[in-house]
């Protein structure tokens, strides 16, 4: 068990939130509960007729395993390495409270992510349950440990039915053994456990929303409840050793809203010692404003560290733009999975080297696909300058059942994620995943619609991408998916605008159509959100998968080259994202290996990826939307694909 460091009285440097499990809502007092526990299958779901939850010796006995938490248990890193069926498993461990931060202060237990269903008792008494894999959920413990003179047993029983298909899952399969593109599962506690010592009126959440054309940014703050009597906010903004403001109000209600003003300074070109545009946050200058939030009341006072990222987000004729300038996207598939620990990270240390092995090829920004990622890879993607894709793990059917759990787990990811500047677009639905037949179905139409309007309604700051990679419906960004292996076929679609805009009033380069709704291209900007793929395997000892295949080191590099420049050379595209970053398992087209070994010298795969050598040069052209013809009505059937990664399961 470990305790972070307190809090200073100056804001914490956002580098010190990086062992934080919340890095953007860091207190003093915290532990974590990570390390060896009891663990038991349940596969008879006998437990909670004989009570595995009690305290008593009886109940110890069932935990006739140990697992290391926070590891799935399919994993070789969890001690168990189990990778069959078992839909329902029990943990086990002892509780020691953290001492008083202050007079009536309370204990928090925080679960980063457990997929799927958690159930969770603390000294026998039962403190309530969370389902969604990805999203974090906490209870207040204090009353409990309180009663308990000694540690008390906690206890975690959690539901995950591979053959639940309404259930978010992303790439985790649901036959017995991977098959295809599909992973092992990642079944129960996957992310960190820790408890928190908090005061009794303390800060539940807060979110920071900047606007960089007014000079400001908005706090909004969440209290545990309602003040007794009202408190006093004070909030104090820094950039370095410089102090940026510093303001103080009243809050009589749980939940409130301030704008803060920047000095008039914070855009401006002419910043002292800074190079680019004042304090603006992008991947080649990652700025993070360090921030303290104060709450003082009558019987307490609360202290949390945080941080943000002063910058926008948008797009204006065919161009992504940042900080209002056209900014083309360099970005890579990143599936988030590796060969021991599936897809908990092995730690925080490994999620910083993901982050910077990403920028030293050459990437900019990164796509992670069908998975919630672990809090510290945002923390770092912000820290180091990384833009990402945050996008929602997938169900396999559609039904009233999937339409619920998915709409609920994704407002808490929204939640979760809306104020790391990093994130700069929202990606609800994959390649039709859950909706197959969203091209003639009204039903499936309307909910990934919906969910587009969601998540602006919840974050009107991104773009929101409706479906990555075709069928596409409201949609800020054109995604396309595209898998063509040379560099022929893929300047045949994307060399000229003409090109282009036939492909999307048609059929896509996979088979399904690109767009749904007429009127719907109105200068959006176009990114190949997929391609590449090219298997090389540099471990021929297992059956592999790949879209291509290259033979040699020299075949690899040569195919790598025709696409990059097909794609690179387009005057039409906004950007482009290449499959993939790693190995994973029979997926052997990354440009690294599972172990994260580049399959080409990093120069050479970054000279590649950023195109030098290669007229690039209308990326930053002035762009008009280009005519585009009425889509077709939605009579016309889809045509069926043949690539695997559009099959449902």
């Amino acid at each position: 068990m470990t305790e972070s460091q307190p809090c200073p009285d100056r804001p914490l440097p956002a580098a010190a939130s990086a062992g934080h499990p919340r890095p953007q809502l860091v207190r003093s007092g915290w532990s974590d509960l990570t390390g060896t526990w009891g663990f038991a299958p349940d596969d008879g779901d006998v437990g909670l007729r004989e009570q595995w939850f009690s305290p008593g010796q009886l109940a110890e006995e069932a935990f006739s395993l140990t697992i290391v938490v926070p590891y799935p248990p399919e994993s070789a890193a969890s001690g168990i390495g189990e990778t069959d069926f078992h839909p329902i498993v029990w943990y086990r461990t002892t509780l020691d409270p953290l001492p008083a931060t202050a007079e009536g202060s309370r204990q928090i237990l925080h679960f980063g992510a457990v997929d799927y269903r958690a159930q969770v008792w603390l000294a026998g008494r039962y403190l309530g349950e969370h389902r969604g894999g990805s999203t974090p959920f906490c209870f207040d413990v204090t009353d409990v440990l309180d009663t308990n003179a000694a540690a008390a047993v906690l206890v975690v029983r959690v539901e995950d039915d591979p053959l639940d298909l309404a259930q978010p899952r992303g790439k985790q399969d649901w036959r017995p053994r991977p098959h295809g593109i599909w992973y092992h599962r990642t079944t129960g506690i996957w992310q960190t456990v820790w408890l928190e010592s908090v005061p009794a009126l303390h800060l539940r959440t807060l979110d920071w929303n900047p606007d960089i054309h007014a000079g400001t940014v908005t706090l909004s703050l969440e209290l545990s409840e309602r003040p007794k009597a009202p408190v006093t906010v004070e909030v104090r903004l820094q950039f370095g050793d410089e102090l940026l403001a510093k303001v103080s109000f009243g809050q009589s209600e749980p939940r409130s809203s301030t704008v803060i003003t920047l000095p008039p300074q914070a855009n401006s070109l002419e910043r002292e010692g800074l190079e680019g545009e004042g304090l603006l946050w992008s991947p080649e200058h990652p700025r993070l404003i360090d921030a303290e939030v104060r709450i003082a009341g009558p019987e307490s006072v609360d202290v949390v560290a945080s941080y943000f990222g002063l910058r926008s987000v948008g797009w204006s004729d065919g161009h992504f733009l940042l900080n209002d300038q056209p900014y083309y996207l360099r970005a890579v598939l990143e599936q988030g999975y590796w060969p021991r620990t599936h897809l908990a990270a092995p730690d925080g240390e490994a999620l910083r080297r993901e982050v910077e092995l990403i920028k030293e090829l050459g990437f900019n920004a990164a796509r992670v696909h069908q998975k919630v990622e672990d809090p510290h890879f945002l923390y770092w993607a912000d820290r180091l300058g990384l833009l990402v894709w945050a996008e929602c793990p997938s169900t396999y059917e559609f039904s009233a059942v999937a339409v619920e759990r998915t709409a609920r787990e994704w407002v808490e990811v929204i939640r979760r994620d809306r104020s790391h500047p990093c994130v700069v677009t929202w990606v609800p639905v994959n390649e039709s995943w859950g909706v197959q037949q969203i091209a003639h179905d009204p039903a499936q139409l309307d909910y990934v619609r919906a969910l587009y309007h969601l998540t602006k309604a919840l974050d009107p700051t991104r773009p929101v991408v409706s479906n990555d990679g075709w069928e596409h419906a409201d949609s800020d960004i054109i995604s396309i998916h595209d898998y063509g292996m040379t560099h022929h076929e893929l300047a045949a679609n994307y060399g000229d605008e003409t090109s282009i805009m036939r492909l999307l009033s048609g059929i896509g380069p996979l088979g399904r159509r690109m767009q749904l709704l007429d009127h719907q291209y109105h200068g959006q900007p176009i990114v190949v959100s997929e391609f590449g793929g090219i298997g090389f395997n540099t471990s021929p000892d297992h059956s592999t998968w790949g879209y291509g295949t290259a033979a040699t080191v020299a075949d690899f590099e040569d195919a790598l080259r025709q696409m990059f420049t097909a794609i690179q050379t387009s005057p039409v595209l906004a950007g482009f994202c290449y499959t993939q970053l790693t190995d994973t398992l029979k997926e052997v087209n990354g440009l690294t290996d599972a172990d994260r070994k580049p399959k080409l010298p990093p120069d050479v795969i970054r000279s590649i990826v950023r195109g030098e050598g290669v007229d690039t040069s209308g990326h930053q052209r002035p762009k008009r939307p280009p005519e585009v013809p009425n889509a077709p009505s939605e009579t016309v059937p889809p045509t069926t694909p043949a690539d695997p990664t559009t099959t449902e399961p």
